[in-house]
């Protein structure tokens, strides 16, 4: 059958490094007219479970300028929902080394609803992979579009990397059974992963700006440090799989938004570039691209390409929530850019609510049977906090303080607000601090914020 086709995978077998991966597992685009390579970025790597990357020569340029047959939409396929629901057996969360690293770090109810939120899974015992982490990929419509499987160590680092729906397609041919009917259709999408980590929160919290990074793993870890979305200036933190799965279509899903990428180190200068075309694609989007990683890592750490994660976890969590200076050097003077567009490093989120004390709640009586009251995680009985506890009202002193804070010069250097809390920009300080205050006023976990406000005004009156 004669090929109609413009553009076609070159078929020699020959492989070339892939600009996603940088292994040799990459088939460039061939055009059938000139016998040509497109240029080095058109192109599909091998590497389906681990890699992705594919670049579809839609708009490449060619040497008559003709342009290309439009290919006829491909249908695509998703994941049944049965099939992610059966990744999230309660029994199953005490082999996921991913959780129970989550564990050590952040408060057990924390680390619940992050887990309820994007819907994070293990695999079961019965397959290979067993107590991987599963991370579901989600569009806005409530698709399954993929569900990444990842084993991690016990310091957080990936050990492998798998796909639930191959996981089960080797399951299937090792048990000598016929392949379900939807794994035969879902074998046929050209893109598995074709959406964010987190799309689905998109529409649960329309008004948040989005923290964007690339792995599902650090979007989760951002979200434990700085917090849910819970008030309309929270970030919303999504992923979008890996380096090279910074696409414009992927970013569509994000119009209208104020978007924080946070690239691994080893990806600035792509992102950096995407965001900037994005901008110019993407109506009323706003891009902004931390160079945060790039401004304080160690020779080493930038080899190592570490990312956001990897600093986050270095700091105790709930000092962490109460200053979000910690990781976070004065801000510099950066060149302009459009006005859609900037590279600077964005304002610190609204400080984040810490927890509370907490109350354990005696056990009552309930109709329901044992399997719909039993605890997320086994052996932990559910806690209460005191968030709804509230303080006589601030607000006379938030304005005080307000006014004060507006009519004094607030020092440019450093200051020391107690031991072991040294203040490094003074205006974001205080910025956020007032922010926290007035957005949870007569509240018990914001006052130590307002004690912080209390301390810094008496060091500039003294």
């Amino acid at each position: 059958m004669p090929n109609n086709y413009r553009y076609q995978l070159e078929t020699t077998g020959k492989k070339h490094l892939c600009p996603g991966c940088g292994k040799k597992t990459f088939v460039r685009y061939i055009d059938n007219e000139s016998k040509q390579y497109l240029p080095e970025q058109y192109g599909r790597c091998d590497r389906e479970s681990n890699c992705q990357y594919h670049q579809k020569p839609d708009k490449a340029p060619t040497s008559d300028n003709k342009p290309m047959p439009k290919a006829k939409p491909q249908p695509v396929y998703y994941m049944p929902e049965s099939v992610l629901n059966a990744t999230l057996n309660l029994k199953d969360y005490d082999k996921n080394t991913f959780v129970q690293n989550l564990l050590k770090i952040a408060p057990v109810a924390d680390v619940q609803k992050v887990i309820e939120l994007y819907r994070i899974g293990t695999v079961a015992e019965m397959y290979e992979r067993a107590g991987a982490c599963c991370f579901p990929f989600i569009d806005k419509a409530g698709n399954v579009r993929a569900i990444q499987a990842k084993q991690f160590n016990e310091t957080n680092h990936t050990t492998s990397t798998d796909f639930v729906h191959s996981i089960l397609n080797r399951y299937f041919l090792k048990q000598g059974e016929a392949l379900p009917g939807w794994l035969n259709d879902y074998s046929k999408n050209d893109l598995k992963v074709s959406c964010l980590f987190g799309e689905q929160l998109l529409k649960l919290y329309p008004l948040n700006p989005v923290a964007l990074v690339e792995a599902p793993k650090t979007a989760i870890i951002g979200a434990l440090y700085y917090g849910l979305p819970e008030t309309p200036n929270a970030l919303l933190w999504l992923g979008v799989y890996n380096k090279s799965s910074l696409t414009l279509e992927k970013c569509k899903a994000l119009q209208g938004r104020k978007i924080v990428l946070y690239p691994d180190l080893n990806a600035y200068n792509l992102w950096n570039a995407q965001a900037q075309e994005y901008s110019a694609k993407i109506s009323g989007t706003k891009f902004i691209v931390s160079d945060l990683l790039e401004r304080i890592a160690a020779p080493a750490e930038i080899i190592s390409g570490l990312d956001l994660a990897d600093y986050l976890t270095r700091f105790d969590i709930s000092r962490f929530r109460g200053e979000g200076e910690h990781i976070t050097p004065p801000q510099e003077e950066t060149p302009p850019q459009p006005s859609n567009y900037s590279h600077s490093e964005p304002p610190a989120p609204e400080p984040i609510q810490e927890t509370a004390p907490r109350l354990m709640v005696k056990s009552v009586k309930s109709d329901k049977s044992e399997s719909e009251t039993k605890p997320f995680f086994c052996g932990i009985e559910k806690q209460a906090s005191l968030y709804d506890t509230q303080l006589p009202d601030w607000s006379e002193e938030i304005e005080q303080l307000t006014t004060f804070f507006n009519e004094t010069q607030l020092p440019e250097a450093p200051v020391k607000l107690s031991e072991g809390l040294t203040i490094t920009n003074v205006k974001r300080f205080i910025d956020t601090h007032l922010t926290a205050v007035r957005a949870n006023n007569g509240k018990p976990f914001a006052i130590q914020h307002l004690y912080r406000l209390r301390t810094f005004k008496k060091l500039q009156t003294d």
